[in-house]
This record gives C-alpha cells, structure tokens and sequence, in this order.
C-alpha cells in the first residue's frame, strides 16, 4: 500500500466509513488505553481490563512508565492473564521542563519564560529546564508505536499512555480530522501496517463503563491529568 493510499484509509475510518478499508492481514492492532485517573476510579480501570480478556488475546502490554498509566496497565495485565507489563519511555507525556507538575493557572507566574515558550506556535520550540518541543514529541510518541508494530505482526497488543500522545497518534492517523478528546480509561484501536500506513479503526470508546456508577468529569480528566 503506498503511502498515499495509506491516507485514503485513514480518512475514510476517521469519517466513518471503516467498513470500505482493507487493509493487509500482515499488521498488528495495537490498542491505546488513556490511563485511569484517581485511586477513585480504579473500579473503571478494572473494567477496561476484564473487557479486553474477553475480545481477544492480548500478546504484549506496554505502559508509559509514569504512575497513572503503569497502574492501569498492571491491572489490565491480570485482568488479560498476568502478562509483565513493558515500560516504554515512548509512551510517556510530554516533558514540560521547568514546568512540569505546576497547574496551569500557576505556571505564568512561577515560569514566565517557560511558559511563554509552551505557547509558542513554533513546532520546534522546546521549553526551558529540558522540556519538548512538539516535533520532538510527535517524533518520540510516532517512533514508539512504529517499533512496537515491527515486534507484533499478526497480534493484538496494549499500549497505556496518556491524552497527549493519543491526540499526536490521531494526528498522524487522521491529519485532516479535527482533534478527539480522550477519556480515561477509553479503548482506541490502531492498525499499522508498513510502519507507515496507519488506520485508526476506532476510538474514544468507554463501553466497558456502562456497567458501574462513574462521574464523566472524573474519568474525562482536565488540562493537567496527562
């Protein structure tokens, strides 16, 4: 499939119409949780993993290392038959420098500087204190998931980040679409094929958590939840 075709693809599964799309049998489906939020909702995260022992066998489980997301992978881990869950610093959210772990409506006044340059238009733009410019986030987060469909062929595997990484995903997968947000603890499915060729079969998903009580805003998470 060439890389033109490949975009066809993806447009036509971000419109709807995944039914028309065919794509080669030879590629993974690697399915992109956005970590849970609180210790609150853990019974959500619970969920999304006794859901996904029932769709299917689940090959691999990679996490970003950061908290939120490894304790979501580790329970979807036992949920899927106590798989060890890989660590990958490709799935982590952006390093925000000397801006990392303030709230938003502090950041201008404790960072001025930094935080001018976190508004910054410009893509290569990094941030003071070692932060990431977005090209070199969406180079990092795009990087990760070529590799982990290099290893996968043929199976189904998990990846557990965060909502910044899913939204460069969708971007490399839908590049005219406009942008999703990513509840907590939902189900986004991606089939890359070629290392190039992406297709993004479905998203946004929290079916799972039909069956308890759960505050939207709770598992929708904010700004700074990653």
């Amino acid at each position: 499939m060439s890389a033109s075709s490949s975009r066809v693809a993806a447009e036509m599964v971000c419109n709807g119409d995944a039914q028309s799309v065919s794509i080669g049998v030879n590629y993974p489906e690697i399915i992109v949780i956005r970590h849970g939020e609180t210790d609150w909702n853990v019974e959500g995260r619970f969920q999304v993993g006794e859901r996904l022992s029932k769709e299917g066998k689940i090959s691999a489980i990679y996490s970003s290392e950061l908290k939120r997301a490894f304790e979501t992978a580790n329970l979807i881990a036992t949920a899927c038959g106590g798989l060890e869950v890989i660590k990958d610093p490709g799935l982590r959210e952006r390093n925000l420098g000397d801006l990392q772990g303030l709230q938003p409506h502090a950041a201008a006044s404790v960072c001025p500087e930094a935080y001018k340059a976190l508004l910054s238009q410009k893509t290569d733009q990094e941030l003071p204190g070692g932060g990431e410019s977005i090209a070199q986030v969406y180079q990092r987060c795009i990087t990760c998931l070529r590799n982990i469909s290099v290893k996968h062929k043929g199976q189904r595997v998990v990846a557990v980040t965060h909502g910044g990484v899913l939204q460069t995903l969708h971007v490399q997968a839908c590049p005219n679409n406009q942008p999703v947000k990513f509840l907590n603890t939902s189900v986004n499915i991606f089939h890359l094929s070629d290392g190039d060729n992406w297709v993004f079969k479905s998203g946004v998903d929290i079916s799972h958590l039909n069956q308890i009580d759960y505050l939207r805003t709770g598992f929708g998470g904010d700004r700074s939840s990653g």
